[in-house]
C-alpha cells in the first residue's frame, strides 16, 4: 500500500473515533477533507515509516509540523486562525486524544506488515 492509502485508513479511522467521542467538529470524509488535512495525514505516515513508533514521539512530530506551518494552540480546531486544541505535549492531551496517534501508528504498523 502507498502511503496515501494508508493516510486514508488512518484519517477515516481517525475520523470515526472522533464522532463516537462527540468531536464538535470531526474531520470530514477524506474524498472531502482539505489538502492541508490529507498532506498532514500522509506526512504522519511516512514519519511513522521512517522512525516515529512511539505514540509520544509521533505526536510530538505532529505538533512540531504544524508549528512550522504557523499553527499554534487554541481551543478550538480553526484552521484560518490556525489553532488546534491538541498543540500540547501528549502526556498533556485527554485520553482520547492520545489514543488517535496509537490507532494511527497501529494501522500503518499493521499495513505495513
Amino acid at each position: 500500500m502507498s502511503a496515501e492509502e494508508i493516510a486514508r485508513v488512518c484519517h477515516e479511522a481517525n475520523r470515526a473515533l472522533q464522532l463516537v467521542d462527540g468531536d464538535p467538529a470531526p474531520s470530514r470524509p477524506w474524498d472531502d477533507a482539505p489538502t492541508w488535512q490529507r498532506e498532514s495525514a500522509v506526512a504522519g505516515v511516512r514519519n511513522a515509516l521512517a522512525e516515529t513508533h512511539d505514540p509520544a514521539a509521533h505526536h510530538q512530530a505532529w505538533v512540531d509540523a504544524k508549528a512550522a506551518d504557523g499553527w499554534t494552540y487554541g481551543t478550538t480546531k480553526d484552521p484560518e486562525a490556525r489553532t488546534h486544541p491538541c498543540m500540547l505535549p501528549y502526556d498533556d492531551l485527554p485520553a482520547n486524544q492520545r489514543r488517535k496517534d496509537v490507532l494511527f501508528l497501529s494501522i500503518v504498523n499493521s499495513l505495513t506488515q
